[in-house]
């Protein structure tokens, strides 16, 4: 018998949404179940379990991921953000792309939007802008009800206000500091 097949249960320690938590969980225990059954976070689902249609999409250590292609060990010291971490703490309302989603119907099932929306989460949205950069972005997501067209139209709404949002923010700011121009 090797070491590795002495050791069925391992100490895992992580962030998840800025909560710790710490488990002895099974070596081959994958994080997508640890999330979901250890830590009780249902909003990540797990669809194919082979990576390949990303609603198990979470963000660790700030890159998007597969859970259900990465053991819970793995992540043995990593923050991890789930779906549960975008909409504000203590509040009902949604996050802005979550809204984004609601207001333009790029959901319909539901049961592939948290993938959606932690990829989307994950990047720069300066460098995915253009629809078909969206479109490559979100390639890596499976959607059996939308159709993709109002899932871009989201994204492109919802990044679009948080541009103008900040544009204006900024002007705000220069005005108020006298570096408005001239």
């Amino acid at each position: 018998m090797t070491t590795l097949e002495a050791v069925s249960e391992v100490g895992v320690e992580v962030m998840i949404n800025g909560r710790s938590h710490r488990h002895r969980v099974p070596v081959r225990l994958l994080l997508s179940d640890y999330i979901r059954d250890v830590v009780n976070l249902t909003g990540t689902h797990v669809g194919c379990e082979h990576g390949y249609c990303g609603a198990c999409t979470v963000i660790v250590d700030g890159d998007a991921v597969r859970s259900c292609l990465m053991f819970a060990v793995q992540a043995d010291g990593a923050e991890i953000r789930t779906v549960e971490d975008l909409a504000p703490a203590g509040s009902d309302s949604l996050s802005p792309m979550q809204q984004s989603f609601h207001d333009h119907h790029a959901l319909q099932c539901g049961f592939c939007t948290a993938g959606f929306l932690m990829t989307l989460e994950s990047v720069d949205p300066e460098d995915w802008r253009e629809p078909e950069r969206i479109t490559e972005l979100l390639s890596g997501n499976l959607c059996r009800c939308t159709g993709y067209q109002n899932i871009v139209a989201a994204v492109t709404h919802a990044w679009n206000a948080a541009q103008s949002s900040s544009t204006r923010a900024v002007s705000i700011a220069e005005a108020e500091s006298g570096d408005a121009g001239p």
